[in-house]
């Protein structure tokens, strides 16, 4: 006898100053809109908190959009308009888990609610204030993307898997010749590091796409003004954002894509998409990025831009299907919505046996 399904109501609440779409930058933004997707699909109800301009498959509770540069001033505005969207979601629907994926969460975490409250921490755990880490509420619970992230975290009832993030199948990039030029996509912002790779590319002697948005956070702008700009010129190129479609087409095509970071990364699905795609990566050994490249296999992992530079030249040497192989068999986007909708359904039940 098959049990029944379980038909879930699920609210997702995004970044308060990142719009949700399918060509977002942010992996965060990347991941709420699979999930979003995935929920739509299986039948279950999807409502998200996003800003106004998001592309949602589900119902979109919009935030009014912030216009003019952003910065810390003009959260305050947004957090209130986020905590509204949520009160008015719990008063209308039945909600069986708020998933929170903002480093500011804590700003408009809901008032004390017998609802389960997930919260993805995408980014490193220092950057988030550690208090939040000592709240005692006994439905907020936590989960990293990484198993290097999550060791910088101490063990705790609340703390639960992980959940690494996923990317679209294989079979959903083409298949084309590679040709000579390394790719870099991403924001445009410090810790990133891309101005590191415009030198490694250079060094190489080999031309350089480089893909992402510069957002109008001011230490953003003046990065790409002083770092980035100088370092362009006709083989080393800035192409502005791209949409799905031309970003696969950029990564199949690629000799290889780098990854400069140098901020310890929690997950990076670009590098993901990369290896789905069959390209190969190169990278710095920031934060989870040694976990996802297996060095001298699907890529290198690099200590500077003079190694980078060289690994740039033996990437064109390493096979493009141990690249899809590694994709399809660790970094699945099914694998990573089957372990979320299990974790949605464990805390739903969990929740209803409580009360």
């Amino acid at each position: 006898m098959l049990l029944p399904t379980m038909h879930l109501t699920i609210l997702n609440v995004s970044y308060s100053m990142a719009p949700v779409r399918p060509d977002s930058v942010g992996g965060a933004e990347q991941v709420l809109a699979q999930l979003d997707r995935s929920l739509v699909f299986r039948g279950h109800r999807s409502l998200v908190v996003a800003p106004e301009g998001s592309l949602i498959s589900g119902v979109l509770l919009a935030t009014p959009k912030i216009n003019g540069p952003l910065g810390r001033s003009s959260g305050r505005r947004e957090y209130r308009f986020q905590r509204e969207a949520i009160e008015a979601a719990l008063a209308r629907w039945s909600i069986d888990v708020i998933h929170m994926h903002g480093i500011d969460f804590y700003e408009y975490l809901p008032e004390q609610t017998t609802v389960p409250v997930l919260v993805t921490l995408h980014l490193p755990p220092s950057w988030y204030p550690p208090e939040i880490f000592k709240c005692d509420r006994k439905t907020l619970y936590y989960h990293c993307v990484s198993t290097s992230q999550q060791s910088s975290l101490p063990p705790g009832p609340r703390l639960l898997p992980v959940i690494e993030n996923g990317v679209e199948s294989v079979g959903a990039f083409p298949k084309c010749r590679k040709r000579s030029y390394a790719a870099a996509l991403g924001r445009i912002c410090p810790e990133k590091g891309f101005h590191m790779a415009l030198e490694a590319a250079k060094l190489a002697e080999v031309p350089l796409l480089l893909a992402g948005k510069v957002f109008s956070y001011p230490e953003h702008t003046k990065y790409f003004e002083r770092k980035i700009s100088p370092r362009l010129d006709p083989l080393r190129r800035f192409i502005g954002p791209v949409g799905p479609r031309k970003k696969r087409r950029m990564l199949a095509g690629a000799q290889c894509l780098l990854v400069p970071s140098l901020a310890a990364e929690t997950s990076s699905l670009v590098a993901m998409e990369a290896l789905a795609a069959g390209t190969p990566v190169v990278a710095f050994p920031a934060g989870a990025l040694p976990e996802i490249i297996e060095d001298g296999r699907t890529g290198f992992i690099v200590r500077d831009v003079n190694e980078m530079a060289e690994a740039i030249a033996e990437a064109a040497f390493l096979s493009a299907d141990e690249c899809r192989r590694a994709a399809r068999e660790r970094f699945s986007q099914e694998r990573m919505i089957g372990r979320y909708m299990d974790t949605y359904r464990h805390l739903a039940k969990h929740s209803k046996q409580a009360s």
